[in-house]
């Protein structure tokens, strides 16, 4: 399996970094290419970065993710989230790859009041949601094997090159600028560590593995609890304020319990993952590096 070469879409995010480090640690030969070098709503570029390269593995960490947005552009997610991956399993099946797409806990309507399994019926709420599950369908239409990692709040080191950046960054900036922070106490996620994320990726490829797997944090937490966890831990006194979903509107409508259970992935031999609190803990020592603290 080392032998094989990887090609990974989305490469310059908070996954695709990790994902790009986590592969070329593990001894394979890793091509990343990013949204300047290739766009995947692109069906003619794919299959010919695809045919260039020949191979066996491809990782698909290229998404939009603007939920809110999406309700006014709901053709651009789908383009992006549903089309771009038909694309991809396509060019993956004219080279006998097999393909591994991210998808997210959003593809449930948080009705469950648990967290979430694979078997669990699918019900997104809103255009990014249904634009994602839409790229599951057309990764199960078209490949035998692929697999299919549904994941939570994302947020690596990554994030810090990025201009959206992630949840933590957006607490600390508010924060910094002195603001009123609300944050929801009554929606619940497990915010997943992009670098865990990347090796449980890499360990469910090299135990064969295909299907469905969800790969949350770990944890079930609202996400008013996890901002004052990470004041908490990066020592910063700020003024958050616990609001519920309703006097929090926003355009898109968002699960209220979309915690993933991992039980699956770790039936299947994979670790656990690591307490959200040493995950963020650890973004936090990279961002204290990544401003030279």
């Amino acid at each position: 399996m080392n032998k094989h070469k990887v090609v990974i879409f989305g490469s310059g995010g908070q996954l695709g970094v990790e994902l790009v480090r986590e592969f070329t640690n593990r001894g394979y030969t890793v091509k990343g290419f990013d949204r300047s070098a290739v766009d995947i709503s692109d069906g003619s570029r794919v299959e010919h970065s695809l045919a260039e390269v020949d191979p066996g593995l491809v990782l698909n960490a290229a998404a939009y993710n603007q939920v809110d947005v999406a309700e006014n552009e709901p053709s651009a997610a789908y383009q992006a989230n549903g089309l771009a991956v038909r694309n991809l399993a396509m060019a993956c099946r004219q080279v006998d790859a097999q393909l591994v797409h991210y998808s997210t806990d959003y593809v449930f309507d948080g009705t469950a009041g648990r967290p979430y399994t694979e078997e669990d019926p699918t019900h997104p709420l809103g255009a990014y949601a249904v634009s994602k599950l839409a790229g599951e369908l057309y990764a199960q239409a078209y490949l035998d094997k692929p697999l299919i990692i549904r994941t939570s709040g994302v947020f690596g080191p990554g994030g810090l090159n990025t201009a959206r950046g992630n949840f933590i960054e957006t607490m600390l900036r508010q924060a910094a600028a002195g603001r009123t922070i609300r944050a929801v106490e009554d929606h619940v996620a497990s915010p997943t560590y992009a670098p865990y994320l990347a090796a449980r990726t890499a360990d469910l490829i090299e135990r064969g593995q295909s299907g469905v797997f969800h790969a949350g944090g770990g944890a079930a937490i609202s996400w008013f609890e996890y901002a004052r966890m990470i004041f908490r831990l990066a020592q910063v006194n700020a003024d958050l304020q616990p609001v519920n979903a309703r006097q929090y509107r926003t355009a898109a409508r968002r699960p209220k319990y979309s915690a993933l259970s991992n039980g699956k992935m770790e039936r299947a031999g994979i670790a656990p993952m690591p307490p959200l609190e040493e995950a963020v803990r650890s973004y936090l020592e990279a961002r204290a590096k990544h401003f030279g603290k």
